[in-house]
C-alpha cells in the first residue's frame, strides 16, 4: 500500500502567523493543506473562506489545498474557491439534493470533487457507481464537525471499512479520507480500516515539533 496522504488542517493553526504556520507544516512533511470552511449554520462555528486560500497562494504556498465545506449552500462557493486556487472541493451529503450536478459544477471549475459524511449519515448514496467514480475523495467524519480538538469516534472505523470496500469493488480511484481526532495513538487503526488520506489538526499543530510529529506518523505507518 502506498503511504497515506497527510493533510494538515489549518483550523488548528495559529492564525496570527498563518502563512508561517502553513509553510512550517509543509516543510515538516505534510502533503496537503486542509481548509475547514464553516458558516455558523450547518455547524455551530464560523471559520474562513476563499480569501484565506487566495492569501496563502500569494505567500507562495504551492501544495494542494483541499477545502471541506461545512455550509448550507456549498454551490455558491465553487467559483470563489476555484479562483482562489483550491484543488479539491468537498461538500456534505446531508445538504445537497443533487450531488451529481454539484460534482459536475466543481469539476467544470477545474477542481476535483469530494463528498463528506457526518458520523450519523448513511453512505448508501455511494452505491451509485457513476457518482462514486466522479469523486476524488470520500471524507468520513470521525467527530461531529464544527470544532478542532475533539476525540476520535471509534464507530467511524466500520464506515471506513464499508467505503473502502465500495471503492475497491467499483475500481474507483477516490481517496478514503478521515477527519477528526486522529493522532499517533489511533492512526494505525484508521489506516488498517482502509483510509489512505488522513486529516490532522491539533494532532499536528497542537504539538511542539511538527517535523517530529509527522516523522513519527510516517514511521508508524511504514510498519503496517
Amino acid at each position: 500500500m502506498n503511504q497515506p496522504v497527510i493533510a494538515a488542517s489549518i483550523l488548528a493553526a495559529d492564525f496570527g502567523q498563518l502563512a508561517h504556520e502553513t509553510k512550517a507544516v509543509l516543510d515538516a512533511g505534510a502533503d496537503y493543506i486542509h481548509f475547514d470552511v464553516m458558516d455558523f449554520h450547518f455547524v455551530p462555528n464560523l471559520s474562513f473562506g476563499p480569501f484565506i486560500c487566495k492569501t496563502l497562494r500569494k505567500h507562495n504556498i504551492k501544495a494542494p489545498i483541499d477545502v471541506h465545506l461545512m455550509v448550507d449552500n456549498p454551490q455558491v462557493y465553487v467559483e470563489p474557491f476555484a479562483q482562489a486556487g483550491a484543488d479539491l472541493f468537498t461538500f456534505h451529503a446531508e445538504i445537497v439534493k443533487n450531488p451529481s450536478a454539484l460534482v459536475k459544477k466543481i469539476k467544470q471549475s477545474g477542481m476535483e470533487a469530494g463528498l463528506a459524511f457526518n458520523p450519523e449519515t448513511s453512505i448508501d448514496i455511494l452505491n451509485d457507481t457513476r457518482l462514486l467514480k466522479q469523486l476524488k475523495m470520500i471524507l468520513i467524519m470521525s467527530v461531529h464537525p464544527g470544532f478542532s480538538g475533539q476525540v476520535f469516534m471509534p464507530e467511524a472505523l466500520d464506515k471506513i471499512k464499508k467505503v473502502r470496500k465500495l471503492i475497491d469493488n467499483s475500481q474507483s480511484n477516490a481517496y478514503v479520507a478521515v477527519d477528526g481526532g486522529i493522532k499517533i495513538s489511533n492512526v494505525k487503526k484508521v489506516i488498517q480500516a482502509g483510509a489512505n488520506f488522513i486529516v490532522l489538526g491539533s494532532g499536528i499543530f497542537g504539538t511542539k515539533d511538527y517535523t517530529k510529529t509527522i516523522d513519527d506518523l510516517r514511521k508508524k505507518l511504514k510498519k503496517l
